[in-house]
């Protein structure tokens, strides 16, 4: 099982799973241009993917879902509640290419589990993704973390995980206060000291591959996620480089490409 961060951020988010029988992109909140060429510029075909998953309907996961779909006959998985929100910004696609799906999807060798998480959206959610005995798990967009979502990602071989943002960088920055309220609170974003306790509370293997994703452009870096949420691995006796895979993601390139 091969995965690649093509985007994470604010601005667009894509992330690209294969298997030598599968190939899923989770949103797709670029252009399909864009994601398109990113996906060639990792070597792969844009012309391969089977499905296109969507964690919720915001513009920066859902934008270039319909251009992809129309252009690469591919289907598009959400929860129903999903697919109602954004089907204005999806457009019109083909009716055997809207999946709508609570529990489990199974496209070639790759079963996908959807898990719930905290955002201002109608029906948010992060994914498991499945290959025999090898786990991917991803969850971003999520203003808290409770046991549901500590106990889907538990002994997972790749987890991406949202580090969004500094605490202090949001009370003190620009942001007017609705937005800074938003950010902070229970429906918005993990900030990075809450990315590394919960990756604390998963790691078990001690030998994870972990993506710090969706960074804050306005609020954050990624010297600060990376070194923020190495402390609290290490705080947790937890051996970072060698040891856990601490790796970060890009809004304007893919990440490193890593295979289990």
């Amino acid at each position: 099982m091969k995965f690649c961060s093509l985007y994470s951020g604010s601005s667009g988010n894509c992330q690209y799973i294969k298997t030598d029988n599968a190939t899923i992109l989770i949103d797709a909140g670029l252009s399909g241009k864009k994601i398109q060429q990113e996906i060639v510029n990792i070597g792969e075909d844009p012309k391969k993917i089977d499905a296109i998953f969507i964690t919720h309907e915001h513009i920066d996961h859902v934008q270039g879902a319909g251009i992809m779909s129309r252009r690469l006959n591919v289907p598009i998985y959400a929860n129903r509640e999903t697919w109602e929100a954004m089907s204005a910004v999806i457009g019109d696609i083909k009716t055997e290419n809207i999946k709508i799906f609570d529990d489990c999807a199974e496209i070639g060798d790759l079963t996908i589990i959807p898990f719930d998480i905290s955002h201002d959206s109608a029906h948010p959610v992060g994914y498991n993704v499945f290959c025999k005995n090898k786990k991917i798990s991803l969850v971003t967009d999520t203003g808290c973390v409770n046991d549901l979502i500590i106990s889907s990602i538990m002994d997972s071989d790749i987890l991406l995980i949202e580090s969004n943002h500094d605490e202090d960088m949001v009370l003190i920055g620009p942001y007017p206060w609705p937005l800074k309220r938003r950010v902070l609170g229970e429906y918005g974003h993990m900030s990075n000291d809450t990315a590394g306790e919960l990756i604390s509370k998963v790691i078990k293997k001690g030998k994870e591959i972990v993506f710090l994703g969706h960074l804050s452009k306005e609020n954050n870096f990624p010297q600060l996620a990376y070194k923020t949420v190495e402390n609290i691995l290490k705080e947790n006796s937890i051996e970072v480089n060698p040891g856990v895979c601490l790796e970060m993601t890009y809004r304007d390139r893919a990440s490193k490409f890593y295979e289990i």
